[in-house]
C-alpha cells in the first residue's frame, strides 16, 4: 500500500509534444509511484511510444515538465536519463544480435563501469577487477532471468521470448529506478504472455522498481497493472484501474471495440 506523501518515481506534468500540426501528446499527465506497475493502452498512433521518447530525452517536450524521484529531467540527454536510473526496452527487439548473450549485458553494464581509459588501455590492476565485476553482474542477471545456461549462445539465435528476457536483463544492468517496457507481449501466444506476468512480476519484486508499461494484451494489463492511462489522439481518454478503464464506454468505444452507431 502506498504512503500518502510518498514521492512519485516518475511524474509527467502537462506534457505537449506536436510535429507539426500533429498534437501526438495533448496535456498528459500521470504518476507512477515506488514498485508499481503502470501500464499505458491505446490504438496505434496514440501517443504511446511519444511519452517514452520524451521520458528518455529523445524528444523534448513542447511544454511540461518530467521529473524522476522529484528531480526534474525534462531536458536531459538520452544518456543523462540512463544515468539517472532510467531504462527502456523496444517493441522490436533492439539487441547486439552478432555478439553473445554474454556480451549483450556486460555492454551495458559497462555504463558504469569503474575504469578509465588510461586503465583499457594499459590493463591495469583496477581494469582487470572491473571487468571481473561486470561480468560477475552480467551472469547474475542471466541466472535470474534463466538464460545463464545460454551465455555463450549468439544473441539472435535465441527464441523470441528469451531474447525479450535477455533485453529486460541488459535494461536491468543499468540499475533502473524506472524501468519502460514497450509492448512486452507483443508476438507473444497466450503460455509466453503468461509466462511473461510472471516474469516481469518476479523482476519488480526482486528488484524493487517502478515499472511503466506500454502493451496491448489486455490479459497482461489486467494480470500486472494496478493503475493505467488509455490514450487516443495523443489525449487522455480515462485513468483507473484495468478493470474501471475497460469498463469505460468511451474506452470502449474508441479502442476495445464499442458497437457501430
Amino acid at each position: 500500500m502506498m504512503a500518502e506523501n510518498e514521492q512519485a518515481v516518475l511524474e509527467m506534468v502537462h506534457v505537449d509534444k506536436h510535429f507539426g500540426g500533429v498534437h501526438a501528446i495533448d496535456d498528459f499527465s500521470v504518476k507512477v509511484m515506488p514498485r508499481q506497475i503502470y501500464g499505458l493502452i491505446g490504438p496505434n498512433g496514440a501517443g504511446k511510444t511519444t511519452i517514452f521518447n520524451n521520458i528518455t530525452g529523445i524528444y523534448k517536450p513542447d511544454k511540461g515538465q518530467i521529473f524522476l524521484c522529484g528531480k526534474e529531467i525534462t531536458n536531459m540527454t538520452p544518456h543523462g536519463v540512463a544515468k539517472e536510473g532510467i531504462a527502456r526496452t523496444f517493441q522490436n527487439i533492439r539487441l547486439f544480435n552478432s555478439e553473445s548473450v554474454l556480451e549483450n549485458v556486460e555492454m551495458a553494464c559497462n555504463m558504469n563501469a569503474g575504469y578509465g581509459l588510461f586503465d583499457s588501455v594499459l590493463h591495469t590492476p583496477n581494469y582487470k577487477k572491473s571487468c571481473r565485476a561486470i561480468t560477475e553482474k552480467a551472469m547474475g542477471l542471466l541466472e535470474i532471468v534463466g538464460l545463464a545456461d545460454k551465455k555463450d549462445e549468439q544473441s539472435s539465435s535465441l527464441p523470441y521470448g528469451h531474447q525479450r528476457k535477455l533485453e529486460i536483463a541488459r535494461a536491468m544492468a543499468l540499475d533502473p529506478k524506472l524501468l519502460l517496457l514497450d509492448e512486452p507481449a507483443a508476438g507473444m501466444n497466450e503460455e509466453e504472455a503468461a509466462d511473461l506476468v510472471r516474469f516481469v512480476t518476479d523482476i519488480r519484486d526482486r528488484f524493487g522498481i517502478a515499472i511503466l508499461m506500454i502493451e496491448h494484451h489486455m490479459n497482461v494489463v489486467s494480470a500486472l497493472c494496478s493503475s493505467c492511462t488509455v490514450l487516443n489522439f495523443g489525449k487522455t481518454l480515462a485513468s483507473g484501474t484495468p478493470a474501471e478503464v475497460t469498463n469505460n464506454p468511451d474506452v470502449i468505444t474508441a479502442y476495445l471495440g464499442g458497437e457501430d452507431k
